[in-house]
């Protein structure tokens, strides 16, 4: 087989190289995979920046990358449900016990899970890589690597819609036009929302999501007051909307969704920013909007991984940039400079297709 493991390793804040380490042995319930294609998400970039995210800090070199498919190459002697050649997408949050929290079926707020690229565990931006065989799901033959890829970014919303209640009918508010705004507009289109409104200050973001199948689009700019964006939304819509989930983590557009959306209605808070955050909290209290968290997913690869097959969802558009592995370090500051919407790595040599 061969020994070229090149990985993309975070050193230090803003210290990323390409390096080569041993090819993993995938132990009893592992599987060794052959990474094919690896998106980069604005989390793999942060820690890239700042060397930390919260909590999370970067202490010793760590593997990027968490937005993965790949081929298997070797199964471990207890995995029987994979076989070599299977292709695969990869969930990149694995529990490590059966605590509360897996028992209940909530295994993402675990506080052992192994994550993925999120300090001290390594990611997948790599050649060969070893993951728990239970959270790698084969494709389908209609479903491309860089479709599987998508399957996390692609969780978040079906996550986030979940949480949100979204339903036939459903009018729904979408702050933020980047990976996870777009993503969350074509769950809850498949979910069946009637009507969505999207915002975003660029205006290229807006049109890729018209091209999604947004139904209002809302540019913003900074200065924009929080209740008057809301009132442009009641306008649009002829109503207020039931739902509404921000994405951005800014601090007026949290605003803008608690003041956007309807009596009794639900906003899901998806973007992270500052930890101290001002809210009109009494608005919601008296209106009985619920405001609920969102982190990461959970149970969401199948449901997945069925919406790409059937083709419900298409996520192909949201890719815009491809690099080889090689050229990690330029497709990370394309992705930095926020240059189209998903860049997708491709880590096998031999085959750079979708």
């Amino acid at each position: 087989m061969d020994s070229d493991n090149l990985s993309v390793v975070l050193h230090a804040k803003g210290d990323l190289r390409l390096e080569q380490r041993p090819i993993p042995e995938p132990g009893p319930d592992e599987v060794l995979l052959q990474m094919h294609s690896v998106g980069i998400c604005g989390s793999d970039v942060h820690y890239w920046v700042n060397g930390r995210i919260g909590d999370f800090v970067l202490k010793e070199p760590m593997v990027l990358g968490h937005e993965a498919s790949g081929r298997v190459v070797r199964v471990g002697t207890g995995v029987t449900h994979l076989k070599p050649g299977d292709r695969v997408a990869i969930e990149p949050g694995v529990p490590r016990e059966m605590d509360e929290f897996f028992k209940s079926g909530r295994y993402n707020l675990s506080p052992s899970i192994f994550f993925c690229a999120t300090p001290p565990d390594n990611g997948n931006l790599c050649r060969y890589y070893i993951h728990k065989a239970s959270f790698c799901y084969k494709l389908p033959d209609n479903v491309t690597y860089e479709e599987g890829a998508l399957i996390e970014p692609l969780s978040v919303g079906i996550h986030a819609c979940r949480r949100a209640g979204v339903s036939l009918g459903s009018s729904v508010l979408i702050c933020g036009a980047g990976p996870i705004g777009l993503v969350s507009l074509l769950v809850a289109k498949a979910m069946g929302a009637s009507q969505v409104v999207i915002s975003d200050l660029s205006a290229d973001r807006l049109a890729k999501a018209k091209e999604l199948g947004a139904d209002f689009l809302l540019p913003v700019k900074r200065e924009d007051l929080p209740e008057e964006m809301a009132k442009r939304v009641e306008s649009m819509l002829g109503g207020m909307p039931h739902i509404s989930i921000e994405c951005t983590g800014v601090e007026s557009s949290i605003q803008t969704a608690i003041y956007a959306t309807r009596s009794g209605g639900v906003v899901v808070l998806v973007g992270l920013g500052a930890s101290m955050t001002t809210v009109p909290l009494l608005n919601a209290a008296v209106r009985e909007v619920d405001i609920r968290g969102v982190f990461r997913y959970c149970n969401t690869w199948p449901t997945a991984v069925a919406m790409l097959a059937s083709k419900r969802v298409n996520v192909k558009p949201l890719v815009t940039h491809r690099f080889p592995l090689e050229q990690a370090v330029q497709a990370f500051e394309t992705t930095r400079q926020g240059l189209g919407v998903k860049v997708m790595l491709k880590c096998d040599k031999n085959d750079q297709n979708p």
